[in-house]
């Protein structure tokens, strides 16, 4: 198996980051320095990974969710420091819903926290700096648990997984949005040839930094395909898992319940 190859439903991203191999504990250092560096020009950042189509999915992804207009209706959007997801949940319950933005990276809570101010959402919202892989809540507390584009960056994502499935209510929802395994021969083609030479000198542009967009684009290349990923969730304990193809599997949508 090779550095570029992808991990499997079996693991190995705890121990990936990029096409690098580092020591168990290490990852999660450098993922942080990494978001430190990209916080203040994540949507900038984001547009770039997906040539704009990231809104598109998100709105996608939203719609799949559909979060009930009703002001007991919990969710948490777990690596969403920004609000991109959480802000879009509360706006389609009609501003009722009540949305915690957990991430372990405080840069990127700080933006999202000014960014809710600024659109008058900041009662609907909290911003709980924590990790993914230990979720500071009790057990069967959300009705949806959501992540956009962050499962990767997590090293043990089965231990984020069985997490997501203790802080959901029976009859909760887990939806992953995350960038996937091409599967259009032409397309894929184009992708690589964008994603290993392009993304990183347009990051390098925009944010004076290119190292930062080599890691992400080689994290999607390590990050297990939709079948393995959709195993990994299944695995966790979820029901009628699930996964959409978005862009001809450029990214995908997983769905799972806690039944």
């Amino acid at each position: 198996m090779s550095d570029r190859d992808r991990t499997s439903a079996n693991g190995g991203m705890e121990t990936s980051y990029g096409f690098r191999k580092v020591a168990e504990g290490e990852k999660q250092a450098l993922v942080n320095d990494v978001f430190h560096k990209v916080a203040k020009r994540y949507d900038i950042m984001n547009d770039i990974m997906s040539a704009g189509l990231h809104r598109a999915w998100k709105d996608a992804m939203i719609a799949a969710l559909n979060p009930r207009k009703d002001a007991a209706y919990r969710t948490l959007d777990v690596a969403g420091g920004t609000g991109d997801i959480a802000f879009r949940i509360v706006e389609a319950s009609n501003r009722l819903a009540h949305a915690t933005v957990l991430d372990i990276n405080g840069s990127m809570l700080a933006v999202g926290a000014d960014r809710a101010a600024k659109k008058g959402l900041s009662a609907n919202l909290d911003f709980v700096e924590a990790n993914a892989e230990e979720l500071p809540f009790e057990n069967n507390t959300f009705d949806a648990y959501t992540i956009a584009f962050g499962i990767r960056n997590v090293p043990r994502i089965d231990v984020a997984l069985s997490e997501a499935y203790r802080v959901l209510k029976r009859g909760g929802r887990l939806l992953v949005l995350e960038f996937s395994e091409v599967e259009m021969p032409l397309l894929d083609r184009f992708y690589d040839a964008w994603s290993f030479k392009a993304i990183p000198q347009f990051g390098k542009m925009v944010t004076g930094e290119a190292e930062p967009y080599q890691y992400l684009v080689e994290s999607i290349r390590k990050f297990p395909n939709q079948a393995d990923f959709a195993e990994m969730i299944r695995t966790a304990g979820f029901s009628r898992v699930s996964f959409t193809n978005y862009t001809g599997g450029i990214a995908a949508l997983h769905s799972g319940w806690k039944l």
